[in-house]
């Protein structure tokens, strides 16, 4: 999910339009809640790094030659910088510390975790003076009760680094998407294409110096999982969800943090083999709530509502 942020434009005016809405909706929703089973899959044949790095070098240059040919202009090396260091933000520690937790760690636990980045968000907004207030500290304490909760009921254990690090992803996106409005960035999705790019290329590096190599065979489900992840986990939803920014209120374009852990607690469950519990269930919803409980007064302010 590297994301840039747009003004949003005039209302919906033509049907079309709002087809295009809801079938954005879907691919964020579905294909991003997707990913984490899809990452567990293809980590039967690929380490976590050689894994998704990769997959974003693929994915990020695919829409790199992409744009140009639509006319986009390559980013100044100022651009780069800046996307660069983002990229390896959000990707590296972000993405490749859910991989790396993934590899002893739920996909529906995963994804619970991770929801949790708008709280660490408002969480590092409060250290820059952006106090939050009564309502936002009840969200933030349900939210992370919720995480406290999966380390008692689910497979989360803070004396594995697997679990360690899953918690630490979500931090290091929050302060990568905080860090991203202040640093030069390339215009619409060239800076989710640099981002991509950049993060991919040091995840490979990354793999080459930890000395990852393949842990299985290549099976068509493997390989599968991983082109999933390319065209869908990466250039489908990312472009979807640039385009519901550029064209719906902020509150309906992360909407997806709601629904990515039941997705993937779903798919984990029926597809995977993973246990289904009431504890997992529980700590699921009380960590959507808490996050919806402080999110949404700041996507009101944020829409002007």
């Amino acid at each position: 999910m590297t994301a840039t942020t747009t003004a949003p434009k005039a209302p919906l005016a033509t049907s079309r339009e709002k087809l295009l809405v809801v079938g954005a909706l879907l691919a964020v929703y579905i294909v991003w809640g997707s990913t984490y089973f899809a990452m567990r899959v293809a980590m039967r044949f690929l380490p976590p790094f050689l894994m998704a790095g990769p997959r974003f070098l693929a994915a990020g240059l695919l829409l790199l030659v992409v744009l140009r040919w639509r006319g986009a202009t390559l980013p100044t090396a100022k651009q780069w910088g800046g996307a660069g260091l983002v990229g390896v933000l959000l990707l590296v520690f972000g993405n490749g510390f859910v991989a790396l937790g993934q590899r002893t760690v739920d996909s529906g636990v995963a994804a619970t975790v991770v929801a949790t980045m708008p709280l660490w968000a408002a969480g590092f907004g409060a250290v820059f003076g952006d106090k939050p207030t009564g309502r936002e500290l009840v969200g933030l304490i349900a939210g992370f009760v919720g995480v406290a909760i999966l380390q008692r009921g689910g497979n989360l254990h803070f004396d594995r680094l697997d679990s360690v690090v899953l918690v630490l992803a979500p931090i290091t996106w929050a302060f990568g998407s905080l860090l991203g409005r202040k640093l030069p960035m390339p215009s619409g999705p060239m800076a989710t294409a640099a981002q991509m790019i950049v993060g991919g290329l040091v995840m490979t590096v990354t793999a080459a110096v930890l000395g990852e190599r393949p842990v299985g065979p290549p099976t068509a489900a493997s390989v599968g999982a991983l082109l999933y992840l390319v065209f869908f986990g990466s250039i489908l939803a990312f472009s979807a969800y640039g385009y519901l920014l550029r064209t719906t209120r902020p509150a309906i374009a992360t909407s997806y943090a709601y629904v990515n852990p039941m997705v993937a607690l779903g798919l984990g469950a029926v597809l995977g083999g993973e246990t289904f519990t009431s504890t997992k269930l529980t700590a699921c919803l009380l960590t959507i709530t808490g996050v919806l409980v402080v999110s949404a007064p700041r996507m009101r302010r944020a829409s002007g509502g």
